[in-house]
């Protein structure tokens, strides 16, 4: 059970600025899943870029600002016409071409996704839809560990053989749901998807050790305040910006930067393995500064750090799989690597495994 210590002070039911959390992490459960593949990888970013420059130039935010707390330096945002299934299926087709199977042959479908196109039906029946498959689809809102979850929850199927071949995405556009004139909060989001295939593997490949974790308790630190049942949306409440993302970056930052830490610490323990038995690390693209706390505190030299958030911002569930299919395009990842994957997220929510190639 997690084990979680947890103060509270806040003005107010509805604001989230004057909140103090301290939590004490984390579970020490965690599972192996081994006899499991990845085959292959797609990912897709929209075409246009928004630059900080161009950030300064038509919103008046600080480009200078935006580089030092975040590290990013542009990211990608979909044209109107382009919705989270639209990217999912275009990473998907990346994989399926790369693996050269048949469609037909896919049994499963998995998205990753907190930002659906609709709320009914799931993203990942448009996904299914337009890609032909015949299969069952469903979406995870693990926010941005939302491809770790969908990772996983697809690892089980294939490993007890309850499906051959399986499509796990991971997707975002989350320039729909933050509010564009809003400094804090509009510069880290980008939008994006990763998809990777898996099938059965030998007996040493697959999820060697993994936790997926949650304390529901931060909810509030990240959180769209309207639009579902609890508080349907109304015009007042768009007119508000209730309907936007809204999130407590320091406290969100300080939980951030322990979870990863203290995660990696876990799943490497459990695993009776060190940092330098990882080949490479694939860490959630929310921020340098967290990213490179994991570094400094665990030893990890930046050259097996993925990073590519500076081109892309935080594509949430789409950021570990873009990084792991642009680290398997550059010729980074060999067969019997040892990879450490770890997202975190609204929830609030965590997935970190060390998955073996």
């Amino acid at each position: 059970m997690l084990q979680s210590s947890v103060t509270t002070e806040q003005q107010d039911s509805g604001s989230m600025s004057s909140q103090k959390t301290e939590r004490t992490l984390i579970s020490n459960r965690t599972n192996s899943l081994l006899g499991v593949q990845i085959i292959s990888s797609g990912s897709y970013v929209p075409d246009i870029i928004v630059s900080n420059e161009q950030l300064r130039d038509e919103r008046g935010f600080d480009p200078d600002w935006i580089q030092q707390r975040t590290g990013i330096l542009s990211r990608r945002h979909a044209p109107q016409s382009q919705a989270t299934s639209d990217m999912a299926v275009e990473a998907a087709k990346a994989a399926i071409e790369k693996a050269n199977v048949d469609p037909a042959d896919i049994d499963l479908l998995l998205v990753g996704t907190f930002t659906p196109d609709f709320c009914c039906p799931s993203t990942a029946c448009l996904v299914q839809d337009r890609l032909g498959l015949d299969c069952p689809a469903v979406d995870l809102q693990a926010a941005c560990s939302g491809f770790m979850y969908a990772l996983v929850t697809g690892s089980q199927f294939v490993a007890t053989g309850n499906s051959k071949l399986a499509l796990i995405v991971g997707a975002d556009c989350n320039s729909r749901i933050v509010d564009q004139s809003d400094q804090k909060i509009a510069p880290l989001f980008g939008d994006g998807a990763g998809a990777v295939l898996m099938t059965r593997g030998d007996a040493t490949q697959g999820l060697v050790c993994y936790q997926l974790g949650s304390d529901g308790s931060g909810g509030p630190l990240l959180q769209c305040t309207a639009g579902g049942t609890r508080v349907p949306n109304t015009a007042a409440d768009v007119a508000a910006g209730n309907h936007f993302l809204q999130m407590d970056g320091r406290n969100v930052f300080k939980w951030a930067v322990r979870v990863v830490q203290e995660s990696i610490e876990l799943v490497l323990e459990k695993a009776g393995m060190q940092v330098g038995d990882v080949s490479l690390f694939l860490i959630h693209q929310a921020n340098i500064r967290i990213v490179d706390a994991a570094m400094e505190k665990l030893g990890i030299p930046a050259a097996k750090v993925a990073v590519n958030l500076d081109q892309y911002g935080n594509t949430s569930a789409g950021s570990i799989p873009i990084c792991l299919d642009e680290a398997q395009q550059a010729g980074r990842i060999k067969s019997g690597d040892v990879l450490l994957m770890c997202g975190f997220g609204g929830g609030l929510t965590w997935g970190t495994a060390l998955y073996r190639w």
